[in-house]
């Protein structure tokens, strides 16, 4: 439990200040679910009142969100820095698809970089963990266990990189990745030979930044992200070849089904 004791100022401000701090820094994510009163009020060495004042007052900013006999979670719009209608243009352009894995390109090279740079042993550690479980997934042959995996080891870095406004920023993107916004993650695991490929190029992001090796690590996310980029054209380009090859099915079909005109003689 990431919770402390409240030792010094206004004790509801106090509390209100740790709870803020733990999601700034990525501890407490959107849809967490925060310990029963009595629980948490004991990890903070606060009176239960203390506690509702604090949560009150995080409730009325927007922060958490008490659910009706279900408990009290981190709000779910934390995890979302885009609009509504911009996300329906994301959804339903190729521009902001291209645009979007570029733009991971950049900030994701920097938060290795950061990482190799800034990451803690215990970050380091969850970094190797996870890739570990990537390992699993892909001997499972799972797309849909693998890509999730996937996006966790990105977190996993940009979270190492310790930069608060990058940390939130990524996680709105990623949100919109999960949600398949941009494309389908499994669609990248789909093949034998490219799940091999893609498994390589985090091993090779993982021991650049375990190494510290900042410049290492920004280039094996660049290398990854433009391998993601060629296998969304191949995705693309086998639709548009399946779409005119359906549409000239279709046509032989008419013609074949279609009586044809005798002679008369």
């Amino acid at each position: 439990m990431p919770f402390r004791k409240i030792v010094t100022g206004k004790i509801s401000s106090a509390v209100t200040r740790q709870i803020e701090e733990l999601i700034l820094q990525g501890v407490l994510r959107p849809g967490d679910r925060l310990p029963a009163e009595r629980e948490l009020s004991e990890a903070m060495d606060v009176s239960r009142p203390t506690l509702r004042e604090a949560l009150a007052d995080l409730e009325a900013r927007g922060l958490i969100a008490t659910r009706p006999g279900g408990g009290t979670f981190i709000a779910e719009v934390l995890g979302s820095a885009f609009a509504a209608p911009l996300i329906e243009l994301f959804a339903s352009h190729d521009t902001a698809l291209f645009d979007y894995v570029a733009f991971r390109r950049d900030l994701e090279g920097l938060a290795a970089a950061r990482a190799a740079r800034d990451g803690t042993q215990a970050d380091h550690a969850v970094i190797d963990s996870v890739f570990h479980r990537m390992e699993e997934a892909a001997r499972k042959r799972k797309p849909d266990e693998e890509a999730a995996i996937d996006a966790e080891f990105h977190m996993s870095i940009v979270e190492a990189a310790h930069n608060v406004v990058m940390l939130h920023m990524m996680r709105s993107l990623y949100e919109l990745l999960v949600k398949g916004v941009f494309y389908n993650r499994a669609v990248i695991y789909s093949l034998p030979e490219r799940r091999s490929k893609l498994l390589d190029q985090h091993r090779a992001i993982r021991d650049a930044v375990l190494a510290r090796d900042e410049a290492g690590a920004r280039a094996a996310v660049e290398e990854h992200m433009d391998f993601v980029a060629e296998a969304l054209r191949d995705a693309s380009r086998m639709r548009s070849r399946e779409q005119v090859a359906a549409l000239r099915q279709r046509h032989e079909q008419t013609r074949a089904n279609k009586p044809r005109n005798r002679r008369a003689g």
